[in-house]
């Protein structure tokens, strides 16, 4: 690791000599703190990294998101974090925007640990961050060596929505009076500790559909519940549409993480680790 890389990444040095997990704190390029920790692979060396992204007002601590990487850690080493504005990170959430310098401090931190091949996989909030990260680190894309530090090899999103402003379930628009009201963004912060912020998207962000036809070649699988009671499934059949996609519509699945069984993560797993990009 360069003393730049040494600089951006704080691992902690009792974690980093006892098994188990290694708590870090990232440096975005934006200069945001983001917590983080690496479970490493439960079977043994491992060359990949699977970085998870979770879901708005979660954390790299929440239950949800430690069973999903105890069920990735058996194929791949993982890495887990927070996004700004939630759990120990700095910052305020911008709700899915800047969220992309996170994830890309967490693949670059993966790629220092050694992992030659690194995939991501989010969560509602954070499926759409990893569309977005995969449409702006791909291949050719205007890259230095830091975009190329920062590029995944597949990508899985989670019920992630299609579009920006969807308020068309009682759950979205509850969603939207906690981020765009002084009271809710109150109530985010006492009572889900994540911490909104509080001006308008400027400019307005790419949207996951619009992201979604510049991620080729890179592999992408779109997976949705059926019974998803934020976006509906004419989200992820938009997502599939837009480009090469595989669509996994799973029957009688709710949203995110909190939904994902531990069946639905080991075939996630599975995949990410097989997924190549097409000839």
């Amino acid at each position: 690791m360069n003393a730049e890389a040494d600089d951006r990444f704080h691992t902690s040095a009792v974690s980093s000599i006892t098994p188990g997990p290694r708590r870090a704190t990232l440096r975005t390029s934006d200069g945001v703190r983001i917590e983080a920790v690496h479970t490493p692979c439960a079977t043994g060396t491992a060359d990949t990294a699977i970085v998870v992204a979770h879901g708005f007002t979660g954390a790299a601590d929440r239950p949800a998101v430690r069973r999903a990487a105890g069920v990735f850690a058996q194929y791949a080493g993982v890495i887990t974090f927070s996004f700004r504005g939630h759990g120990r990170s700095g910052g305020r959430s911008t709700v899915g925007d800047r969220e992309v310098l996170d994830l890309a401090a967490a693949v670059e931190w993966a790629r220092s640990l050694g992992y030659a091949r690194v995939v991501t996989v989010g969560f509602s909030m954070g499926g759409s961050v990893v569309l977005r990260h995969a449409a702006v680190h791909r291949p050719g894309h205007g890259e230095d060596a830091g975009s190329a530090r920062g590029r995944t090899e597949a990508v899985a999103a989670v019920s992630a929505p299609a579009r920006w402003y969807y308020r068309g379930t009682a759950p979205m628009r509850r969603v939207h009076w906690l981020i765009t009201r002084r009271a809710g963004r109150l109530v985010g912060r006492l009572g889900f500790a994540t911490r909104i912020h509080s001006e308008d998207w400027d400019p307005v962000p790419l949207s996951p559909v619009e992201a979604v036809p510049l991620i080729a070649p890179t592999p992408l699988l779109i997976v949705h519940g059926d019974r998803d009671p934020y976006f509906p499934v004419d989200h992820p059949h938009m997502l599939a549409a837009a480009g090469p996609a595989q669509l996994w519509l799973e029957e009688g699945m709710g949203h995110a993480e909190n939904a994902a069984g531990d069946e639905l993560l080991r075939r996630i797993a599975h995949w990410l680790l097989a997924a190549r990009p097409a000839a």
